[in-house]
């Protein structure tokens, strides 16, 4: 990761963008407005397992920013409609923790499978147990915004997890005193009235909380939710960085899937060069390409009067049966089967 390189993943669910969508039109905008420059539309936001690029969520938290100014609590307004079960299989894996403790130590291993664009992390002094809130990263127009949203959203899932409307021991953001009038909201947002003018945005967390059992507790749930968290995060990272560009130079084959050869050349790097990379990244060109050969077969399958040949020439195999082959492996029915269980 060079230093102008955010933290965060490229690729997120799409849930994120729905709740704030919804947060605008309820204040007076339209869904045009909220996704204006996105590239997305009201369609983009029906399928839940949809995935965004980062910069298409910052730049919905611009168009509200620009299209509600006079909302100066509009951080606070989202950051309460992030439910855990808006997080899928995290939100799961928290709720079938032990303990408070564990499940907040399963989060931050797994925070990119969250919306969160502030860097979260946990410490312990002598001062006391905390999490510490970093939004450097975060561009400043967009700052405020995201702080109060991500931090106000644990505060959400910590109210979720323990039952407790003061999750927290105390507040500190290192923010300006908001006006009289505001206090109220930040008070309901996190439980307690926040410190403000702080050095840092700190969320001090109370040791016998920690400790105390959760309702959900299911070791063999927990265990199955954390293997899937896994898997998760692996296919988000195989999309970054070299993985990511592997992956652009594939879609972008034209007739046939460019081989490694191609690729490599395309790069500026040997082949083996581009084979170690990709294992630093977790991945290898093959399991690049099978995932790319997937993603093709289902888009081109949809495609009217396109043969199976036609289909398994484009994957570059040379025989229709491979394909079938291969489609069978991944989606556990045959193309023909597939077609028909998409038309209904």
């Amino acid at each position: 990761m060079t230093a102008s390189t955010p933290p965060w993943p490229r690729l997120r669910n799409v849930g994120s963008v729905q709740l704030m969508t919804q947060l605008g039109t309820e204040l007076g905008l339209t869904v045009p407005q909220c996704l204006a420059q996105t590239g997305l539309d009201v369609m983009a936001l029906a399928d839940g397992q949809a995935q965004v690029e980062a910069a298409q969520e910052l730049q919905v938290v611009s168009n509200l920013l620009a299209g509600l100014p006079e909302q100066p609590l509009l951080g606070l307004l989202a950051g309460r409609r992030y439910q855990l079960s808006r997080y899928g299989i995290w939100g799961y894996a928290l709720l079938c923790s032990a303990s408070l403790g564990e499940a907040l130590d399963m989060g931050l291993r797994y925070l990119d499978l969250t919306f969160a664009f502030c860097r979260i992390h946990a410490r312990k002094d002598a001062s006391g147990h905390w999490l510490v809130v970093d939004d450097s990263w975060v561009d400043p127009s967009v700052r405020r915004f995201l702080l109060l949203r991500d931090s106000s959203a644990i505060a959400r899932i910590h109210r979720e997890l323990t039952g407790l409307r003061q999750p927290f021991k105390s507040v500190q953001l290192a923010l300006p005193a908001p006006p009289a009038e505001q206090l109220a909201a930040y008070t309901e947002a996190y439980g307690c009235t926040p410190q403000f003018d702080a050095q840092e945005h700190l969320l001090e967390l109370d040791p016998e909380l920690l400790a105390r059992a959760l309702p959900g507790d299911n070791p063999a749930m927990r265990e199955a939710c954390e293997l899937q968290c896994h898997q998760l995060l692996q296919r988000y990272r195989a999309r970054d960085g070299l993985a990511g560009r592997v992956r652009e130079l594939l879609l972008e084959g034209g007739a046939a899937l460019p081989d490694m050869p191609t690729v490599a050349a395309r790069l500026h790097l040997t082949e083996r060069t581009l084979r170690r990379r990709l294992g630093e990244e977790q991945t290898s060109f093959r399991q690049l390409q099978e995932e790319t050969r997937e993603a093709l077969a289902e888009e081109l399958l949809r495609m009217p009067g396109l043969s199976l040949e036609a289909v398994a020439v484009r994957l570059g195999y040379g025989e229709v049966s491979n394909f079938v082959h291969a489609f069978r492996r991944w989606k556990g029915m045959t193309p023909r089967q597939y077609c028909r269980s998409e038309r209904g």
